[in-house]
């Protein structure tokens, strides 16, 4: 994971690294004295980079805003306060590695401070897993109504390619009386996502498994199944921009169309839903894909804030 705290670091390695020279002295570590100052220096700097925000924020702004507070460890919801403080100089270094990292090399902001957010919630992640954003998110907040009319009679509940473990810990707050299991085929992933399932003291409920969609899962069934799956595209593959390259390719690519663990679990969900039990799956812009693949499934496009008909929900009678 890339090291983004260098508070250490003399003085004399950035004068002697040819790379820092022109900032040394009269660079930014001398210049940029306020919250404010670094704030426009790192805006200016990710708009020359052309730098791609799709984990999670909106434009450049809130990308620097999001890493310089995260690297000063001051609470990301309240700039203003801090907007004219002082850095001493120590922390300086540390805030321009993470600027030049996120500018030049591209890594994601989520992997620069170890932490993304969902809604109210914080994962530790790092490069074994993808930066949570789901729509899921949003339609958990509400305990996934009105498909799922009581939150509490949900007791067993499945969220497959569970990457961080985010959307297993939001089903387990959505629904309080439910065991929740989480699967995913990447060791790495169940890793980080065990740290994630501990911080929040869910190690009752969440049972963390290791397998290829529903391999392991044998004769179990479910009231609900989650999934955020990969579901890149080749073609998307091969267009997309350099942030999305740390992130582990298993994770996105799913075969020429997309589609290739998509069709593994709509070919076998009905075997692990109870009666009435529900699959809702998130395929990003593959709704036509989707449908051209499976034309007689009977599919509910959801709506989110953050967009329409990129979630797509049936219930184990339809399969």
């Amino acid at each position: 994971m890339p090291e983004t705290h260098h508070d250490d670091a003399p003085d004399h390695e950035l004068e002697q690294n040819p790379d820092h020279e022109h900032e040394h002295e009269h660079g930014p570590l001398a210049e940029l004295v306020t919250v404010r100052d670094w704030l426009r220096y790192a805006v200016t700097r990710f708009n020359r980079a052309g730098i791609f925000c799709g984990h999670g924020v909106h434009d450049s702004f809130d990308e620097a805003v999001w890493l310089i507070l995260g690297t000063l460890a001051l609470p990301l919801d309240r700039l203003e306060p801090f907007m004219d403080a002082c850095i001493p100089s120590e922390e300086r270094i540390a805030l321009l590695e993470a600027i030049e990292q996120r500018a030049d090399e591209r890594i994601p902001t989520a992997y620069l401070l170890g932490e993304a957010w969902l809604g109210d919630f914080r994962f530790t992640v790092d490069s074994r897993v993808i930066v949570p954003r789901s729509f899921f998110a949003e339609l958990l907040e509400d305990g996934f109504a009105p498909w799922v009319e009581d939150p509490e009679a949900v007791v067993s509940a499945l969220d497959l390619c569970t990457g961080s473990g985010c959307l297993a810990i939001l089903m387990a707050h959505a629904f309080p009386n439910a065991e929740v299991c989480a699967v995913d085929l990447s060791e790495d992933a169940l890793e980080v996502a065990r740290i994630n399932v501990a911080d929040y003291g869910l190690q009752d409920r969440i049972e963390l498994v290791h397998g290829d969609v529903f391999e392991g899962l044998e004769g179990r069934r479910f009231d609900l199944i989650l999934s955020n799956p990969p579901y890149v595209t080749a073609e998307a593959m091969d267009a997309l921009p350099p942030e999305y390259l740390h992130e582990p390719q298993m994770a996105l690519a799913s075969g020429e169309d997309g589609l290739d663990v998509v069709r593994r679990l709509l070919a076998e969900a009905a075997d692990h839903l109870n009666p009435g039990g529900i699959l809702a799956v998130e395929v990003g812009h593959n709704r036509d894909i989707v449908e051209a693949a499976f034309p007689d499934l009977p599919f509910q496009w959801l709506s989110t804030r953050g967009g329409d008909d990129m979630v797509f929900l049936l219930h184990r009678e339809d399969l």
